[in-house]
């Protein structure tokens, strides 16, 4: 399989605006109920004094950059290596980028460096993912 067709340097973005909604609906679908997230007397007697968003609702703006916007689709994380800055919040804008530190020579598999910022320009998540590009096979030549 060919190398994907991305250059060093090249970069993708995508931005998100949390919801109460999607707090609930990640909750749902994970079953964490962490009282950070939920009861707001809890939050307010932490360092962050509010409800703080789940740190995968977060991060999960990379999956959408990843299999969306670069590499595109068909694409997988096989690597993930990500720390968690500052805390988001109900309402913030977050906005990840990425940007192709590595590009594997002979597989479909890039290094990205990613960083995700709130409205106010705080960085919230910084790290690298390795991701892999599954493209589909051509049914001439499938075996």
């Amino acid at each position: 399989m060919p190398a994907l067709a991305l250059t060093v340097g090249q970069t993708a973005t995508r931005s998100s605006t949390i919801t109460r909604a999607h707090v609930h609906q990640y909750a749902e679908m994970t079953g964490d109920r962490n009282p950070l997230h939920f009861d707001e007397n809890y939050a307010a007697r932490t360092p962050f004094g509010r409800l703080v968003v789940h740190g995968g609702l977060t991060s999960g703006l990379l999956n959408a950059l990843v299999a969306e916007d670069m590499p595109g689709p068909g694409s997988v994380f096989m690597r993930t290596d990500l720390q968690f800055t500052k805390p988001v919040f109900v309402g913030d804008t977050i906005t990840a980028t990425a940007e192709v530190i590595e590009v594997h020579p002979s597989k479909p598999v890039c290094t990205l460096a990613v960083r995700i910022v709130r409205q106010d320009g705080e960085t919230v998540l910084t790290g690298t993912t390795v991701c892999y590009r599954m493209l589909p096979r051509d049914p001439e030549t499938a075996a």
